[in-house]
């Protein structure tokens, strides 16, 4: 049975929910190679909530499993201030949802939401090469690699989807 998923905008009183996925060592070894701490994490997340207030319908949003109301991890289809064409995918989920099709399910939801805003024309999404199972995901969802760089330091490979 796929689980039923609800994407609502991250809130000034949800600090403890990003804080659970950014100091935990399992959810950020694909993504900084470390975990967040709290002064850093703050910080990190007044600059999602700031972004959250460029535009009313996407931005950084909790995955909530719609059955218990349980918090699972954050999705983000996130435009840059003066860059509203394009928006970058992705997403976090806590260890305990791994390799349920939660992702997926997510990335599906991202994509139709991004759709649905007429001035997106390209996703991108930013992976560590080593993670399979989010570029199986990011693949079967259309998306094409279309390089690899490094960023702070650490490997990633840029995906596209050209939503026009």
């Amino acid at each position: 049975m796929e689980m039923k998923l609800f994407l609502e905008k991250f809130t000034q009183n949800d600090f403890n929910h990003y804080f659970r996925l950014v100091s935990n060592e399992r959810v950020m070894e694909m993504i900084t190679e470390r975990t967040i701490p709290t002064d850093e994490a703050r910080r990190d997340f007044e600059s999602l909530i700031e972004n959250n207030k460029l535009d009313p319908s996407i931005g950084n949003l909790k995955i909530i499993n719609s059955a218990t109301d349980e918090f699972i991890g954050l999705a983000k289809l996130e435009i840059k201030e003066g860059v509203d064409d394009q928006a970058e995918l992705g997403y976090m989920l806590l260890p305990e949802y791994w390799g349920k099709g939660i992702g997926g399910i997510v990335a599906k939801q991202l994509i139709d939401l991004a759709k649905a805003h007429n001035s997106v024309k390209r996703l991108f999404a930013i992976i560590d090469p080593q993670n399979i199972p989010s570029r199986k995901i990011l693949i079967n969802n259309g998306f094409i690699s279309r390089e690899f760089k490094d960023f702070d330091g650490l490997p990633g490979e840029v995906l596209d989807l050209c939503l026009s």
